[in-house]
């Protein structure tokens, strides 16, 4: 009996430490892409004297804490809006659900967004959008806040990987304009993942 348990619990450990390998593999994948975009001169936000010396963005260690499984509300009879920037540019979207998960023991909640214009091209027609702001804007991270990509979940959960967050480009370059987190989507802690922020 005791061996059979034994098993169980290092199967338990093995299964962890792949999972854990997995993951680490996964978001190191997600900084090499968002690198090489970075480094290219036809997709980079970044201005001509960054591009010049440019080797890689600065992130936060790979932390599977900031992964999450989270509960999926949708929502229903969204009202289209324009969503501000930081420009004049008001962007239409409306809001598609929420996200309810808990993170350092507390529950919490983020809205989560779709664009009207993105939607009609195929290829973004999945994509969502979540904004956010924490406690690290402004010292380790992008005052403005930073932004994640989702998908349209199959069911009412989604896994949400702050490991895969990312400034928007106006932390770069001034010459864009990017939208402004609502403060619905403000959190009341510090998300040391994913991006920091590019330089003073």
């Amino acid at each position: 009996m005791k061996g059979l348990l034994f098993g169980f619990f290092l199967s338990l450990i093995i299964s962890g430490v792949i999972n854990a390998q997995d993951h680490k593999k996964e978001i190191l994948e997600f900084q090499s892409e968002l690198n090489h975009e970075f480094s290219n001169p036809d997709e980079s936000p970044l201005k001509a004297k960054d591009l010049k010396n440019f080797e890689s963005l600065d992130f936060f260690p790979v932390n599977k804490k900031y992964r999450v499984e989270a509960k999926f509300v949708r929502t229903n009879n969204a009202v289209p809006f324009q969503m501000p920037t930081t420009t004049d540019r008001k962007p239409v979207y409306e809001k598609y659900g929420e996200l309810h998960f808990e993170l350092e023991g507390e529950i919490h909640v983020l809205s989560i967004y779709q664009s009207h214009s993105l939607r009609e091209m195929e290829e973004f027609k999945n994509y969502l959008f979540l904004p956010f702001t924490d406690l690290t804007n402004g010292e380790s991270t992008y005052g403005g806040g930073r932004f994640i990509g989702l998908e349209i979940p199959k069911g009412d959960t989604m896994m949400l990987d702050f490991n895969k967050a990312y400034n928007p480009y106006c932390a770069y370059n001034g010459k864009y304009s990017c939208p402004i987190p609502p403060k619905e989507n403000d959190l009341p802690l510090a998300i040391e993942a994913g991006v920091k922020k590019f330089h003073d």
